[in-house]
């Protein structure tokens, strides 16, 4: 049993305290660990000035309100001890831990240990990245994916939490930074799991060092309606109390208390006033069954006048995080508004402890939560699980103001503990807990929530890989060009094989040659170089681009030196090609070196002059220029009821058959014909309707018609060459071409020559064929 003198942290009260809902030998290993730990705290105190002790005992009552388990409220205590962080962890076997507490108490230090470890790093990160917002993403996943055991993320919650309320008791100012961290980070990740009562709490402390004039006002303010607003909840609670117990329905009715931050955060997000919102006055019902939930609301609104637009029922559809309740707001006889949220008991525990007490619930069965799981780490690794499946999950918003929420922001701060040196396991030390906004938990397969891997780079940037990447895999998603000059790994300050699988949470440093090419070996599945699909495609890429230029270059060798033969040195070969029905010359020599193309074609180009071909047989990509709308001024449009008519197709939409098009009489140019969709020509139609005159396609079976075609693609190297072959193929002439690229995003705009609606759906599906393309539609 340790000193419980008046200066010990750890006196008979704190000891009830932290027992509370254990067995005796549970309790009796508390004070052992106690006892353990109390000589090592000593008078260190943490980098927020709190001594270490008075930190682990708060972080254990914290837990016990929580109700967490005795494993976890042990392991509390001895994180907080001073460690080295920089000193990996030593295997269970060799652990001093583990010999004196076990192997499970052991594992949750380790495990929030590696948690601190972390947090160092991504406080120190130097890549601009690493604060993001894809970054904390990045972080809330990678903290979950290394906190195996969901009681490792309640202990880091609960040390951040003790953190404050030490800041606030103390008055010692907390710095903005670790405020805003864990309003960005903490805060979410404890909504989240659902534990609100932690949630509110973090809110409100934080809240109060980032805006303390903005948090006097709200508190200044409801402490002026105190007085009103506690006489008419106790007036409330009263009636609503007798009315239940005249019906016989067993039920506890209390004020619910308000959170500063939600205050401010609900008059912020809908621009309201103090004095407009309706649920500072609230109440709380709790009763036996779901059946009675539904028969209070009956009564609370046969007793109050009901709120239609602001009725909730979370019971028959719950909050994605599983919250679940009814909540209504009413208006009594004098026209105040309050709300009034109607649970059961297992809800009610639900919406204060979320998941943490989700599972205790579950498994305490009608022993009341005494008994303890067969499979302790099993059951939180599978809650854990659930909480990683977040890759395809859809994003909700945190639980609005008055939803689920539990204990009341009060309480007071305290703050984490490092020392000199080294990094206490406990806030002051602490990483930056990823969280994330709340978001939707599904019930995903486990395969794809343990898929990924997350690791860090030298600045402390997290990376996402699929499960098996190697450091190859790292320098390909990093970047493409760092892929192919990698040459070796340090991975945790260690030089390791390529081949190395890499694991979460450790760092990767990459040895990069100033120039250099993939080998063919990262190709080979079983060497294991590569995992990732997309660093594999990337290798696959530049082989082919190699193997295509080495193509290229003796193609072209093997055409000069015939013509060479034939005395044609002097020819253009862009034009040679594409008399020979290719689009470009470096197509030609593709065609050359695969042996798919005879040298002796190029002679007969210069021995045979080419014949005029009859207009029956001709050549459709000859007759383009011919008999194109755009350069013979024949557009095929017939002016209903009219004559010979000057015509010509505009150039805003392009019109050709099959589009519905109409036509707009100009000044001196005659009737410019327009597709009916033409955003130009609706403007037109407005604003001078007595102009518009119809029209109708005649004969167009001899005519070639301008159209637009834009492409979106991935930007590749290669990329204007397929989508050219594309048009060659089709036999369409191109009359332009205007590209833009940014960011490894091209934007291409074609005019080709089509003769109908026909040939244009062709080459639009054969461009969508082209790789890297993702859209190609009629401009």
């Amino acid at each position: 049993m340790p000193d419980t003198n008046a200066f010990s942290p750890f006196d008979d009260a704190w000891q009830q305290l932290a027992a509370a809902g254990l067995d005796p030998a549970d309790a009796a290993r508390i004070s052992d660990a106690v006892a353990w730990a109390l000589p090592q705290y000593g008078d260190q105190l943490a980098v927020s000035g709190e001594p270490l002790a008075n930190h682990a005992a708060g972080v254990v009552r914290i837990l016990a309100g929580l109700q967490s388990d005795a494993a976890t409220r042990i392991a509390a205590l001895l994180v907080t001890l001073p460690a080295d962080l920089s000193v990996p962890a030593p295997p269970l076997r060799n652990d001093p831990l583990a010999a004196e507490f076990g192997a499970e108490i052991a594992r949750l230090v380790q495990g929030a240990r590696a948690l601190l470890r972390l947090g160092l790093m991504a406080r120190h990160a130097s890549d601009s990245e690493a604060g993001s917002g894809d970054q904390k993403e990045m972080q809330r996943k990678m903290l979950l994916a290394m906190a195996a055991d969901l009681r490792i993320v309640l202990m880091r919650l609960a040390s951040r939490l003790q953190t404050l309320r030490w800041h606030a008791a103390s008055k010692v100012p907390c710095s903005p930074a670790f405020a805003r961290e864990t309003m960005d980070l903490y805060a979410p990740l404890a909504n989240r799991l659902g534990i609100w009562q932690v949630k509110w709490e973090m809110e409100d402390l934080s809240f109060r060092f980032l805006d303390p004039d903005r948090y006097k006002q709200i508190a200044k303010l409801l402490e002026e309606k105190r007085v009103e607003r506690e006489a008419f909840i106790a007036h409330a609670v009263e009636r609503l109390q007798t009315t239940l117990a005249q019906a016989g329905i067993p039920a506890e009715v209390s004020g619910r208390p308000k959170h500063i931050y939600s205050i401010w955060n609900k008059m912020r997000i809908k621009n309201l006033e103090f004095s407009q919102l309706y649920d500072l006055r609230a109440l709380r019902v709790i009763v036996d069954d779901v059946r009675a939930c539904y028969t209070v609301l009956g009564m609370v609104h046969d007793m109050w006048t009901p709120y239609s637009e602001e009725f909730d029922d979370y019971i028959s559809r719950p909050k994605p995080n599983g919250y679940r309740s009814l909540h209504t707001v009413v208006t009594d006889e004098d026209g105040r508004q309050f709300e009034i949220q109607i649970r059961t008991r297992e809800m009610h525990q639900f919406a204060e402890y979320g998941m943490a007490a989700h599972w205790r619930y579950k498994e305490a069965g009608a022993k009341g939560g005494q008994v303890e799981a067969s499979s302790d780490y099993d059951r939180q690794l599978s809650w854990m699980r659930q909480l990683l499946a977040w890759n395809s999950e859809i994003e909700a918003g945190d639980a609005p103001t008055g939803t689920g929420n539990a204990a009341d922001g009060q309480g007071d701060e305290s703050g984490g503990n490092a020392t000199t040196g080294s990094a206490g396991a406990s806030e002051g030390g602490s990483p930056n807990s990823p969280a994330t906004r709340g978001r939707r938990r599904t019930a995903q397969p486990i395969a794809q929530s343990s898929n990924r891997i997350y690791v860090l780079t030298p600045q402390a940037r997290v990376i996402e890989l699929p499960e098996g990447a190697t450091p190859v895999d790292f320098a390909y998603h990093l970047h493409t060009d760092l892929g192919h000059r990698c040459r070796g790994a340090r991975v945790d300050g260690q030089m390791v094989p390529l081949q190395t699988k890499l694991s979460t949470g450790q760092t990767v440093e990459i040895i990069a040659a100033k120039a250099g090419s993939p080998s063919r070996d990262w190709l080979n599945p079983q060497l294991g170089f590569l995992a990732s699909p997309r660093a594999r495609a990337k290798v696959r890429m530049w082989f082919n681009a190699i193997e295509l230029q080495q193509r290229i270059n003796t193609g072209q060798s093997m055409v000069e030196k015939e013509l060479q033969r034939l005395g044609k040195t002097a020819v253009n070969l862009e034009q040679l090609a594409q008399s020979l029905g290719f689009a470009r010359a470096d197509d030609l020599y593709v065609a050359v070196a695969k042996d798919e193309f005879s040298l002796r074609q190029i002679d007969s180009v210069f021995q045979q002059p080419v014949p005029e071909p009859e207009p029956e047989a001709a050549d459709l990509a000859n007759a383009h220029s011919a008999e194109s709308a755009a350069r013979s001024g024949k557009s095929g449009v017939l002016v209903v009821g009219v004559g010979s008519l000057l015509t010509q197709l505009a150039r805003c939409c392009r019109p050709a058959p099959p589009d519905e098009i109409a036509g707009f009489v100009t000044r001196g140019r005659g009737v410019s014909i327009h597709r009916t969709n033409c955003h130009s020509y609706k403007a037109l139609a407005a604003r001078e309707p007595e102009r518009i005159i119809d029209v109708a396609w005649g004969d167009t079976s001899d005519t070639f018609y301008p159209v637009d075609i834009s492409v979106h693609a991935q930007d590749r190297s290669g990329l204007l060459r397929d989508l050219s072959e594309v048009f060659a193929r089709q036999r369409l002439n191109v009359v332009g071409v205007n590209t833009q690229s940014r960011q490894s995003l091209a934007h291409m705009i074609f005019t080709v020559e089509v003769r109908g609606g026909d040939s244009l759906t062709k080459a639009l599906s054969a461009l969508a064929e082209v790789p890297g393309v993702t859209s190609a539609v009629r401009g």
